[in-house]
């Protein structure tokens, strides 16, 4: 479904904002039945009003109407075609006509880290709305910059219920109200917010010292005030909360003639509760809002409105297609850092194999949301290219991960997280396997695991050995997963109805670009989070002092030859290479150094040993050999007796290998350690650099 391939930067940053499930804006469930409940005109239709209470001394407000453009500000597709076709609307109209913003433009979008709110504002200054309101994504910068962006813009910012706890005034930078006049007209627009946005916004307003106050209560003041102290003919309410907290408003106040509402995304064509016109234009400048409020003596006597398809109009306004081109051209030749490793985007790398840029963008997620676990899927990397070592931009980000996933936190048992990763194993013996080999299709953060990719092993046992954050993987146990809001949406997979902890608007790839910048220069490594096992070997005890060698035995797999490469870890940590290997009729002999295990197993009970291998039965495909894997079940004895005899032996350079015939070569054990590149939860002893020396299994 998503493998298609971004050609050209300047495609793939497009396909950044495609339309995608949006996380917390998107509604679900009760809300949006009752959103939706009692339409009485179809997604982009007209509804219209009775006209029974026109005069000849009345007068047509007309409201042009749009909301969350979010993602869509940073590409060059719906974004200039409704600058163009609000102001065709504006000019077919004879009458006054009043433009209103219902919140969430200048956040979030692909540009971010290098224009902020800046490229949005000169946009829409560019559409020349009459007020906008401030939405839980206009905060995004934090409540100080709204004054900023509310000086460039050359419109007013309103907000009424969001005031300063000590003083009760507003957020500098806006005002509760306004009042646009059009020949002869008054209109007064107030801009109201719910409850919810506490929870979407990324500032803390207690911290911060602000205070939410109720949005009928404090739209109820405001609508008076407008009606006796403003003399205003019409009043809108800019209302980022959604359609049921519009209808709820509705039926709590009085003298309130027609709600713009922003925030939960949905086509709402404008149509009444309780003698208010609500209206919502979805997102992403798809949709615009247009109600006709026929005014006589100063109150609303009838009304009509539709919604308008953007994406219907094919032609764009100039200006905002040259601010907008202009801005990616420059942003994103932006260097946001360096890596000091190659990050390998293409497709079979990312499929087959955990990679060091899977890693570096899970461990984004991870750093992003705090979260035990990050996973991300393979088919969400893209380009199909290879970037680094060296200078990372902007455009090398969005150009490996340009969708518009946003992150989503979900709780899942221990078992669920098995089920998830049990869900895209492609055995090898399977259509897909038969092409292209064995697959995890994952890239992850804080866990490693094993998968068995073969028909015979069945499929809710083809997961072994899972470890979380350093400590084996408890079914029972409930943990934190960050993923992007593609696979949050998977149907029947565990994360479809899981408990969803936090959900944000924050771009997968930005959150990996600020993730670059904040620990450039980054160097990402496969760490081998991810072990393809195509042969597991069994358990052998063995009792470790600190002094000689040790010896394990295990199941030699069928038809096996060529086996080399075999070393002992501990939970992918520092590795220790085998001095010699014997290979029998059935099993398989290793002698490690037992006090390099001594030292790798530091009170672990069980170590695990991976060695490469090829098969007169079993094709790799993709891979240039099969591996198996083994336990050791370890005993320790006293420490006293292991520092009394132990001898440390010199470090190796590389592992036994074993040829066909069964004959050994010895080589000495070895623990390797490397940096991680800042991964959380992954310490410097994962061996990253040394697996890639002793199992030379895998192709790049």
């Amino acid at each position: 479904m998503r493998r298609f391939i971004a050609i050209v930067l300047a495609l793939a940053v497009v396909a950044a904002g495609l339309p995608v499930a949006s996380g917390a804006a998107a509604p679900t469930g009760a809300d949006t039945a009752e959103a939706v409940s009692g339409t009485t005109a179809t997604a982009t239709g007209s509804t219209v009003a009775p006209t029974d209470n026109e005069s000849n001394n009345s007068t047509t407000v007309t409201l042009l109407t749009y909301n969350d453009i979010q993602t869509a500000m940073a590409q060059n597709t719906t974004v200039p075609r409704m600058v163009h076709l609000v102001n065709e609307r504006r000019a077919a109209h004879d009458n006054p006509t009043v433009v209103v913003g219902g919140g969430d433009q200048v956040s979030p979008h692909s540009l971010a880290p290098v224009s902020q709110w800046r490229l949005p504002v000169e946009v829409l200054n560019v559409l020349q709305p009459d007020v906008e309101v401030v939405g839980n994504h206009d905060l995004d910068y934090g409540f100080g910059p709204v004054a900023n962006y509310s000086d460039a813009s050359t419109f007013p910012w309103v907000m009424a219920n969001i005031v300063q706890a000590d003083s009760g005034e507003p957020i500098p930078g806006t005002e509760p109200y306004t009042v646009v006049e059009r020949d002869g007209v008054r209109v007064g627009v107030i801009g109201l917010a719910d409850e919810k946005i506490l929870g979407k916004t990324a500032v803390d307003f207690d911290e911060q010292g602000y205070e939410l106050r109720d949005y009928a209560e404090t739209g109820q003041e405001y609508a008076t005030q407008l009606r006796e102290e403003e003399n205003v003919d019409v009043v809108v309410v800019a209302g980022h909360f959604g359609v049921p907290v519009a209808r709820d408003l509705a039926n709590r106040t009085s003298g309130i003639d027609a709600v713009v509402v922003g925030d939960d995304e949905i086509e709402y064509p404008p149509q009444a509760t309780n003698g208010t016109v609500i209206v919502e234009a979805e997102a992403r400048a798809e949709h615009v809002g247009e109600v006709n409020l026929t005014v006589a003596e100063g109150e609303v006597t009838s009304w009509n409105g539709r919604l308008l398809s953007v994406t219907e109009n094919t032609t764009k306004n100039a200006t905002a297609d040259r601010i907008i081109t202009e801005t990616r051209g420059e942003a994103l030749l932006q260097v946001v850092g360096e890596t000091r490793t190659e990050l390998d985007a293409r497709f079979a790398s990312n499929y087959h194999d955990e990679t060091a840029l899977g890693n570096l963008v899970t461990d984004a997620f991870r750093w992003k949301e705090g979260s035990d676990i990050a996973i991300t899927n393979a088919g969400g990397i893209r380009s199909n290219s290879v970037y680094g070592p060296g200078e990372v931009t902007v455009g090398d980000v969005y150009n490996m991960l340009p969708f518009g996933n946003t992150l989503v936190t979900v709780e899942l048992t221990g078992d669920e997280v098995t089920q998830l990763l049990e869900s895209q194993v492609v055995t090898v013996e399977s259509e897909t396997g038969q092409q292209y080999g064995a697959e995890p299709q994952l890239q992850v953060s804080g866990i490693t695991y094993e998968y068995v990719p073969h028909e015979d092993v069945p499929a809710d046992q083809r997961i072994q050995d899972v470890w979380v954050n350093g400590e084996p993987l408890a079914e029972d146990e409930t943990y934190t997963v960050t993923v992007n809001s593609y696979m949050a949406g998977w149907e029947g997979s565990v994360l479809e109805n899981a408990t969803r902890v936090s959900e944000t608007q924050d771009l997968y790839g930005t959150v990996t670009l600020e993730y670059i910048q904040a620990h450039s220069p980054v160097s990402p490594t496969d760490a081998d989070r991810i072990r393809r096992v195509n042969h597991l070997a069994g358990q052998d005890p063995v009792t470790l002092d600190g002094a000689g060698t040790v010896t394990a035995e295990f199941a030699l797999p069928e038809n096996a030859t060529e086996l080399r490469s075999f070393y002992a870890t501990a939970n992918a940590s520092t590795m220790v290479a085998a001095q010699t290997v014997e290979v029998g009729e059935e099993t398989v002999t290793v002698t490690f150094s037992d006090h390099e295990l001594r030292q790798l197993a530091d009170g672990d009970a069980e170590l695990q040993v991976y060695g490469s291998y090829n098969s007169s039965s079993v094709d790799p495909v993709y891979f240039d050999g099969l591996r198996m894997a083994g336990d050791l079940d370890v005993t320790l004895e006293s420490p006293e007796t292991a520092t009394a005899t132990a001898t440390p032996t010199a470090a190796p350079t590389t592992a036994a290998g074993t040829t066909a015939a069964g004959t050994t070569e010895e080589a000495p054990a070895t623990t390797a350690e490397s940096d991680d590149g800042g991964s959380p939860g992954f310490g410097p002893g994962v061996a990253l650099v040394a697996l890639v020396a002793l199992v030379a299994v895998r192709r790049r």
